[in-house]
């Protein structure tokens, strides 16, 4: 038989045990209730220097929202973009950034061409991406949810240039086939061109760039469209440089990004925080001026002169977007609506998140 002494010390541990269970059910309700307030939608609050896991560690809006996945145009060694966000991932000025709002890996992706990033796009595989802005309204028209956050560049020179002993001025593409990429800037650009010169018989395939080369080395188109250094190198070997934008101002190119509705409802406020944190990359690729021609030469295989040549900084806006850019954008959607390249017509400014 117990003692009145066990007796007691056994009643003393079950209130203890009692206790200790009912302390351990509050800090638990507690910490449901903590990790539900001011979450939302499981976005990480802009302007604070917020964590994934202060975002709500071990959940799936946590891990979507701790990486971000960003397309842009074009291939080279070091997988990342021209001018001020290139040049942000590449001194990873952009990264640290973005890491106090939670996101803590950029996966960066490059595309041939423009249709086939707004794929990726529309399909969830980016989260937002930079581009040309014809793809990008291209695809807005036809009910991509996209938002347009920023406008980088408005001066995107597209060539024609001609095969070797074949047509001498854009007048002599009438009847001949031209490669284009569809869908892209150069595309509008071609058919503005055109559409200008009065040229109304001729025929456009669809190329990527590598392609249409050989084929124009071969002679089976008789002209082609080209950017930057790429065209620089077709003329100066002989190939008849027919045209290029720089000539019309209206017919000039300019950059989009653009970001899914999907990202903003988790990340209400990255449009505001992407854009100052290009804006900070911006600012230090001024600092280091021959550095950065030196960067554009390695990812496009070339020379800092050339590169400079073709790129200048100067070309680079500072602010989201321009009225200059905004002119531009206006001028190319109201063409692609009237070529039926775009299926409906739009405001720009319902588009756009200032």
């Amino acid at each position: 038989m117990k003692t009145y002494r066990e007796i007691q010390g056994g009643r003393k541990k079950g209130a203890r045990g009692v206790l200790l269970a009912s302390l351990v059910m509050i800090m638990l309700v507690l910490q449901a209730c903590g990790n539900n307030t001011g979450s939302g939608n499981g976005a990480p609050a802009a302007g604070g220097n917020n964590t994934a896991e202060a975002a709500g560690s071990g959940t799936a809006a946590a891990t979507a929202l701790a990486v971000l996945n960003f397309g842009f145009i074009g291939s080279n060694k070091l997988n990342v973009p021209g001018g001020a966000e290139g040049w942000g991932f590449y001194k990873g000025i952009i990264q640290e950034e973005l890491k106090k709002y939670g996101i803590t890996e950029v996966k960066l992706t490059g595309f041939p061409n423009g249709p086939d990033q707004t794929e990726s796009l529309i399909s969830g595989r980016l989260d937002f991406g930079s581009l040309g802005d014809t793809p990008a309204i291209i695809a807005y028209a036809s009910g991509a949810k996209t938002r347009l956050i920023s406008q980088s560049s408005a001066h995107t020179v597209g060539y024609l240039i001609g095969k070797k002993d074949g047509p001498k001025t854009v007048k002599d593409l009438q009847g001949k086939t031209i490669a284009i990429q569809k869908g892209s800037f150069m595309h509008r650009y071609v058919a503005g061109l055109l559409q200008q010169e009065g040229v109304t018989d001729y025929k456009l395939v669809h190329m990527l760039i590598p392609d249409a080369t050989a084929a124009l080395a071969r002679g089976d188109v008789d002209a082609t469209t080209n950017l930057g250094v790429p065209a620089l190198k077709l003329i100066d070997e002989g190939y008849t440089h027919l045209d290029d934008a720089s000539k019309h101002p209206d017919l000039l190119g300019s950059s989009a990004t653009v970001v899914s509705e999907e990202y903003l409802e988790k990340f209400p406020d990255f449009p505001k925080v992407w854009n100052e944190a290009r804006e900070k990359a911006l600012a230090d690729l001024k600092q280091h001026e021959d550095e950065y021609y030196e960067f554009l030469a390695e990812i496009g295989n070339t020379t800092p002169e050339l590169a400079k040549q073709v790129n200048p900084i100067s070309d680079i806006k500072d602010t989201a977007f321009t009225e200059e850019g905004t002119k531009l954008l206006e001028g190319t959607k109201n063409f692609l609506v009237e070529e039926k390249l775009a299926k409906k017509d739009f405001n720009i400014t319902d588009w756009q998140l200032q």
